[in-house]
């Protein structure tokens, strides 16, 4: 009796359908990297060049504009290699032309860490993005956007909630399926995930709220 109860008390958790989904999908990474290329290209690199698709007014500083798109574009560009990194076994060790620490394997924080940053600002970002728009089209709030000699803002509005904002919030999920990934690859036991992923939840959350009631006082 004693021997079958250590048995039953040695079998490993089961994996719910979305830990096993996460631990075998890679192509979050693929799509992710696909979508922020194409971002940067036709919207941050197009801005940058000048284009006014999807700008509904004139700056007061357009050359600040552009360099400001360019950059973004740079790094959203570079944040989506960066995916496709997180799922290949190379991008767990350290270059080998790295001095001294070549080869080491690089330890899950190192990478977890911005990666997660990241995905709670854009999802944060694109929800309370999303949420703020909804209300300022409905009249519910007013916001003041500042840089603009002249615009309009239900245009503006418009642009946010249906292409800025999900772009975001898209990205956002690819992002964290990816790390969700990356974490239980990296060997990350099976209670740590789910206690981490909890806690991950919630910070997301109380991080969209501060967002959403920032942008409605600052900026009303």
């Amino acid at each position: 009796m004693n021997e079958k109860t250590n048995n039953v008390k040695a079998q490993p958790a089961r994996l719910t359908a979305f830990e096993q989904w996460t631990k075998e999908a890679v192509w979050p990474a693929y799509l992710g990297c696909f979508w922020a290329v194409m971002y940067a290209v036709f919207v941050r690199f197009y801005q940058a060049a000048g284009g006014t698709i999807g700008l509904p007014g004139q700056l007061e500083s357009p050359k600040v504009m552009y360099m400001a798109s360019y950059l973004a574009g740079v790094l959203i560009m570079t944040c989506g290699f960066i995916l496709i990194a997180l799922v290949k076994p190379w991008g767990r060790v350290v270059p080998a032309w790295v001095p001294f620490i070549g080869g080491k394997n690089i330890h899950r924080v190192i990478i977890l860490t911005p990666t997660l940053s990241c995905t709670a600002y854009l999802l944060a970002h694109g929800i309370s993005g999303i949420i703020t728009k909804a209300l300022l089209l409905a009249n519910v709030i007013t916001l003041q956007f500042n840089g603009w000699i002249s615009l309009d803002v239900h245009s503006l509005a418009l642009w946010s909630l249906l292409f800025y904002e999900p772009w975001f919030v898209i990205m956002g999920i690819l992002s964290g399926l990816t790390a969700s990934h990356y974490a239980q690859a990296s060997g990350i036991s099976l209670s740590a995930f789910r206690r981490s992923l909890a806690i991950y939840f919630i910070f997301v959350f109380l991080l969209t709220m501060f967002c959403v009631f920032y942008i409605i006082f600052k900026l009303a």
